[in-house]
């Protein structure tokens, strides 16, 4: 394909087959298409070919780009070559054309003889597809320029060898504006050559453009590990390729290699840094349990990883799908502008026989007819269009996927411009999801170090999650924990054991009661400030008195209120949807500055809040990471998940926030706006050169060697433009 109107043919062709359903992409080359049964990629491939194309499936994603990549450094390198030939012949051409000083006797022959290789060997390519389209009863932005060229051409030769131009005084200056005049002294091979150099120019700096679009995704794609030392049974290590990994195989990860896929540690402790995956910068420590993702880096120990997920299982591998959907999916600005590409050759070629015909009819000369309607047929272009939201996707979705930040498809981006009201869960998404130990309130006389380590000696032999609150709190503020003797669950009240000769109990105030034990006026205040804040409140007692109070709390992300703050800054109203009680909830709320708060919600009812919402005239988008959290997102106009959340959440979301920190909510919404308008101001660009353009060409105010160079800038411009969202921070 060699324009957007390529594009828009191919596309018409293969949704003109029954039970099929197909979007082409011109910058990224590529058809998306579904079919039901009974028609077979055979089929499609056939239709291609029969628009005049060729097609093939693609082979899986690790194999694809390497080969995809080469054959556009070899497409790139001929072009090269192409390119300065052409520049090279063409230089002087334009030179004594526009210098009539050096304008020596037989000037023009050697002009012919420099420029005629341009036109026919530098712009074969184009020659070759007006062709090609022209035995399918089509026309391209090819037709345009190959017409454009050899009319230019054929008129100079004509001129040399049957009229006045090849007479060895002849001399003329360069004109911008049409000659009047019969025009058999003119030649246009000026025009000819540059026009061909021009836009061999902007073919090659569009293709380099295009492929520094689509450079996040191949970086992306680049980042796994290629081979993985496996642990055998033995304990021996033996290098294998990383296609080789099954889920359940243990491999080992030294310092500074890459971990081969996702899995669990199972021995040793390091700190892995994710920034290259999720675009977070500070290394994450982890030790035996903790999960981690392939393509990551580990930082300082040596670890033994069981891989869980292997191939296309893998968080990268889904990440390099989600980015490719949505690259080649369409927004619907551009079914508008694919829609005006289908039509605007034609609609110039017609133009261009108009203008020819309407000079003719003046009374101008056919050298003025014929200028004026070469540099119609040139200025057109078809291909700004065609780029103007497929490059604009490239790029912005790839640097969201190396900022951690994956864009389902293009669509998403008419949504963030429209969302007023975003919905934030609470619990993993403004929260941990993770209890910890909040405040050590001993009784009077009782040393705060000794409450914590006997009470979160007792609890360490829980597994109830405020048990491990308290017993990972007391680690982490340094007590030493020993081993209680005869522990006992006490179901829905507590704990109690043995600790150094002490009795203890921990848990509510109910299990104290049980033994007679109350708490002092102190620390039933303490408690109650504490259950007021929402925050759970766990008594401590031994040696017959209540020795203390413990509260515990789902601890708030550093990074929520400064996310809810950039929210704000962009127009959202935040608004906090839990199903925890009222207390917890505005708690939370008050911390990270959010005004409204939906509490105590059934998981099945967040979706009558989303709608009851919509329904007051909000277009809404929802933040959360549980399954129960997937039908909300599923319903509210724009999805985010948190890549740490669960797949359900994931998969009903249109945006996933790979790095499970709230701040980059903000970051998605900015970088989906911005790539909106991006795509907006080429679609602007494109629509306002074609606009301004095509009258003045057809004016007569524009050679066709000017309209060449405006015609190549027009497409590089677009790229240009898109590329600059590689910027975005």
């Amino acid at each position: 394909m060699t324009c957007a109107s390529c594009a828009a043919r191919i596309e018409k062709k293969l949704n003109r087959m029954d039970g099929v359903s197909a979007t082409v992409n011109y910058a990224t080359e590529k058809a998306k298409v579904s079919y039901e049964d009974g028609v077979s990629v055979d089929d499609l491939i056939a239709t291609v070919v029969k628009t005049g194309y060729t097609a093939e499936p693609p082979p899986p994603a690790a194999a694809e780009e390497p080969a995809r990549t080469a054959d556009e450094d070899e497409e790139l390198h001929r072009l090269r070559h192409r390119l300065l030939v052409s520049i090279a012949l063409a230089v002087p051409v334009v030179v004594l054309a526009m210098v009539p000083a050096w304008q020596f006797d037989n000037w023009q022959w050697l002009s012919l003889t420099l420029a005629a290789p341009v036109v026919i060997w530098g712009g074969w390519q184009f020659h070759r597809a007006a062709f090609v389209n022209a035995r399918h009863g089509a026309a391209t932005m090819d037709t345009l320029v190959s017409i454009g060229t050899l009319a230019a051409l054929g008129w100079s030769v004509w001129a040399l060898f049957f009229g006045d131009a090849g007479m060895p005084g002849m001399r003329h200056g360069f004109e911008f504006t049409v000659q009047r005049g019969e025009g058999s002294s003119l030649i246009y091979l000026e025009a000819a050559a540059g026009v061909t150099a021009f836009i061999l120019l902007g073919r090659y700096l569009e293709a380099r453009s295009k492929r520094k679009a689509g450079a996040a995704l191949r970086a992306l794609l680049e980042l796994g590990a290629k081979d993985v030392a496996v642990l055998r049974e033995d304990g021996r290590e033996e290098r294998v390729p990383v296609e080789q990994l099954h889920a359940g195989t243990r491999f080992v990860v030294r310092p500074g290699e890459k971990i081969a896929t996702d899995g669990t540690v199972v021995d040793g402790a390091s700190a892995v840094d994710a920034s290259m995956l999720t675009g977070e910068s500070v290394p994450v420590d982890v030790t035996p349990g903790d999960a981690v993702t392939g393509a990551t880096v580990n930082v300082s120990g040596r670890l033994v990883v069981e891989a869980t997920r292997v191939g296309a299982d893998t968080q990268l591998a889904r990440m390099a799908r989600l980015v490719e959907d949505a690259q080649n999916g369409k927004a619907e600005v551009q079914r508008l502008a694919d829609r005006i590409s289908a039509v605007f050759v034609p609609a110039v070629m017609l133009l261009a026989a108009g203008t020819l015909g309407w000079w003719l009819a003046t009374g101008a000369g056919a050298a003025a007819a014929f200028t004026a309607a070469v540099a119609v047929l040139i200025i057109a272009c078809p291909c700004a269009l065609g780029l103007a939201t497929p490059t604009a996707l490239m790029v912005g979705t790839g640097r969201g996927a190396q900022l951690g930040i994956l864009i389902r498809g293009p669509e998403v981006l008419e949504s963030t411009r429209r969302v007023d009201t975003v919905v934030l869960d609470k619990t993993g998404t403004v929260t941990t999801g993770t209890m910890r130990l909040q405040d050590v309130i001993p009784a009077p006389g009782t040393d705060a170090a000794e409450l914590l380590r006997l009470a979160g000696a007792v609890e360490h032999a829980s597994e109830h999650p405020i048990a491990r609150a308290i017993a990972d709190g007391a680690i982490e503020r340094g007590a030493e924990l020993p081993v209680p003797e005869g522990f006992e669950n006490v179901a829905g009240l507590g704990v109690r054991g043995v600790v150094d000769g002490h009795a203890v109990l921990v848990g509510r105030e109910k299990l104290l009661a049980e033994e007679s034990l109350a708490l002092p006026d102190e620390l039933a205040a303490a408690k109650r400030a504490a259950e007021a804040e929402g925050r759970t409140a766990v008594a401590v007692a031994w040696g017959g008195e209540a020795r203390g109070v413990l509260t515990v709390a789902d601890a708030i992300k550093e990074t929520s209120a400064e996310a809810v703050a950039e929210l704000e800054r962009l127009g959202l109203t935040p608004v906090l949807l839990t199903g925890d009680n009222r207390a917890v909830a505005d708690a939370v709320a008050r911390e990270v500055g959010i005004g409204e708060v939906y509490a105590e919600v059934l998981p099945e009812d967040k979706v009558a809040v989303v709608k009851r919402l919509q329904s007051e005239g909000r277009t809404v988008a929802m933040v959360g990471d549980g399954v129960n959290d997937a039908a909300a997102l599923a319903t509210a106009d724009l999805g985010l998940a948190m890549g740490t959340g669960t797949d359900a959440a994931i998969e009903a979301s249109d945006l996933t926030l790979v790095r499970g920190d709230l701040r980059v909510a903000a970051d998605a919404i900015r970088l989906s706006r911005k790539t909106l308008a991006t795509i907006k101001g080429n679609l602007f660009w494109a629509f306002g050169y074609n606009v301004a353009a095509l009258p003045l060409a057809a004016m007569g105010l524009l050679s066709p060697m000017i309209a060449g160079a405006a015609m190549a800038f027009s497409s590089v411009f677009v790229v240009l433009n898109s590329l600059r969202l590689r910027t975005f921070r």
